[in-house]
């Protein structure tokens, strides 16, 4: 039971020290300073660099530029990824679940662009206009409402890119000249 001797005291005999009587008494172990740890006296030191650390502080200051703009290239691409996969997602949804008779207009339309492919057969010029305008018929017929809409907005920016065009071409004519902004803009300003 070695447990059980560290709770009794002991007695221990030591020489006196500079020639006083000391009085010998009872103490416990943990009294003695051959048991009791100093305290420590330690302070952080910063170890020096080595040359894996120092070769990798070389390699991200080379590649910080680099990342610099791989984080702004992915801040720009990454909305317009994100509305492709959206769309992908509501195109889906919208296949999983059509409305009424959607597969057969689609169909027809499908149909029409072949017809075109086929009918456009020996010019470039015919492949692109014949499937294009024959599709362009038959979904409108489908969806008035929605190629009216359509027509409008891109009757409406072709005649803004028309009116662009002419006064560029006529201050290229002109250059000195200041282009007339003609009766339509005297009477509506």
């Amino acid at each position: 039971m070695p447990a059980a001797r560290s709770l009794f005291p002991m007695t221990v005999f030591a020489a006196p020290g500079d020639g006083e009587n000391e009085t010998t008494s009872p103490l416990h172990r943990d009294q003695l300073s051959l048991y009791t740890a100093p305290q420590p006296r330690s302070r952080y030191v910063e170890p020096e660099a080595g040359q894996l650390e120092e070769t990798v502080a070389t390699v991200r200051k080379f590649v910080e530029p680099y990342t610099d703009w791989w984080q702004g290239t992915y801040g720009k691409i990454k909305p317009k990824v994100q509305s492709v996969v959206q769309f992908g997602h509501d195109t889906y949804s919208f296949l999983k679940s059509p409305p009424k008779d959607f597969y057969p207009r689609a169909g027809v339309i499908a149909f029409t662009g072949a017809l075109g492919l086929f009918l456009g057969r020996g010019s470039r010029i015919k492949k692109l206009i014949y499937p294009t305008g024959l599709m362009t018929i038959s979904a409108s017929m489908y969806y008035p409402e929605k190629a009216a809409a359509i027509a409008k907005s891109t009757g409406d920016s072709a005649y803004e890119r028309a009116v662009q065009s002419y006064a560029a071409v006529e201050k290229f004519v002109n250059p000195g000249k200041t282009p007339d902004k003609g009766k339509d803009s005297e009477t509506k300003a």
